[in-house]
């Protein structure tokens, strides 16, 4: 079966097509800059494909990707007859979605309402639906949560201690996020090591543009570093993540800035960009660190000291872990953040082999033969997952 995996945001449209087969990717691409002005850039067959074109919204995006899998030199199907679902991931499912589910008007209307709590997110995400059944009515679909992985945590760790109505009524309450990814690379780096998934204790870290780190007990999260929405926890490219709420308030009062303005500071203009006043980008701020400018160097040392911490408390939280996990963007390639997160852990059983750690984006064990936690770069696929989960609730039925 062909699957087609559409990863949405509130200005594009990122897309993989698979054949489930053997697993392998066909074409991916990305429709970007949706509602503003519009480009694609799209791979298939060893041929790359940027194009400027309007994309007032998102069905004219998905109309656009349907014609570059079809039509012209970078096709791999003559019609979209061919595929047979499509999977999209959605960032929050609340309290309402706790696994994969079958599109239906109510789903998407669900997923709308909640993007009071995933505001970047959900809403383009559920444009894109509407736009997907508009173009291809016929074609069956999924929406995989990202938050779903995360609802096995107990109550002690997804509670905040506001007033307990705030949970009652107006759900407030930890998510976490990026569970697509921790469940992929928490499976993986078990099978990496011969081992079931029930019998481990894995910290898994997710980091890129925007990270978290989840501590897995046996197949099951206990708990992980982004909370109410994907802002908590690690500092990130434009995210603060963890910062005292008085921080925010003071702060807001000082310069006067509305809810709505605050939440654009804290969501688009602080951590590594905010810090370095450099860039979001981590390769960006680690090449002006590496030239002496010394908020950059700043910003690498915080992403490094407060990976660690968290990886440390998580340890606390299992009572010891079996492994360690990198992935995404910055895990997965950035040989400094992962030896800064792990140094000086001797006496918590983890030390790094510098040689193995100069790998970059491979599966890969990158601990000392004589470090009792194992600690891996394993290479995120969450379009693999969600095509993995769409086939197989469609052949359910």
């Amino acid at each position: 079966m062909l699957i087609l995996v559409v990863n949405a945001g509130s200005s594009s449209l990122k897309y993989q097509l698979l054949d489930m087969k053997d697993e392998s990717v066909l074409a991916k691409g990305n429709c970007d800059r949706i509602g503003i002005d519009g480009h694609i850039s799209h791979k298939a067959k060893g041929v790359s494909i940027e194009e400027d074109v309007s994309f007032p919204t998102h069905t004219e995006a998905f109309e656009k990707l349907v014609k570059v899998l079809t039509e012209g030199e970078g096709a791999v199907i003559s019609s979209m007859d061919e595929i047979g679902a499509i999977g999209n991931r959605i960032v929050q499912g609340g309290d309402v979605f706790s696994e994969t589910v079958i599109v239906a008007d109510e789903v998407i209307d669900k997923i709308d309402e909640l993007s009071a709590i995933a505001p970047v997110h959900n809403h383009g995400a559920a444009l894109a639906l509407r736009a997907c059944k508009k173009v291809l009515p016929g074609v069956p679909m999924t929406v995989v949560f990202d938050t779903a992985f995360h609802r096995t945590m107990p109550e002690k760790a997804y509670m905040f201690a506001l007033p307990y109505e705030d949970y009652e009524e107006l759900h407030v309450r930890k998510y976490g996020f990026h569970g697509t990814s921790h469940r992929f690379v928490s499976a993986a780096v078990a099978k990496a090591m011969g081992r079931d998934l029930k019998d481990l204790k894995i910290v898994t870290c997710h980091m890129g543009n925007g990270s978290s780190i989840s501590a897995i007990e046996y197949g099951k999260v206990i708990d992980t570093t982004m909370g109410f929405t994907p802002l908590d926890g690690l500092l990130m490219g434009t995210r603060c993540g963890a910062v005292d709420p008085s921080a925010i308030t003071y702060v807001m009062e000082k310069r006067g800035l509305s809810p709505r303005e605050m939440s654009e500071y804290i969501n688009k203009k602080s951590g590594l960009l905010g810090i370095s006043g450099v860039s979001s980008d981590n390769r960006d701020v680690s090449a002006a660190a590496a030239e002496g400018n010394h908020r950059a160097a700043l910003a690498n040392e915080m992403l490094k000291y407060q990976t660690k911490k968290y990886i440390g408390a998580f340890m606390a939280a299992m009572n010891g872990a079996d492994a360690i996990v990198f992935t995404g963007g910055i895990g997965e390639n950035d040989a400094p953040t992962r030896k800064g997160a792990c140094e000086n852990m001797e006496n918590l059983g983890i030390i790094i082999d510098d040689e193995a750690n100069k790998e970059r984006g491979k599966l890969k064990k990158i601990s000392a033969p004589e470090s009792k936690v194992q600690v891996w770069v394993v290479p995120t696929n969450e379009e693999l997952l969600i095509a993995r989960d769409t086939l197989e609730l469609v052949n359910k039925g």
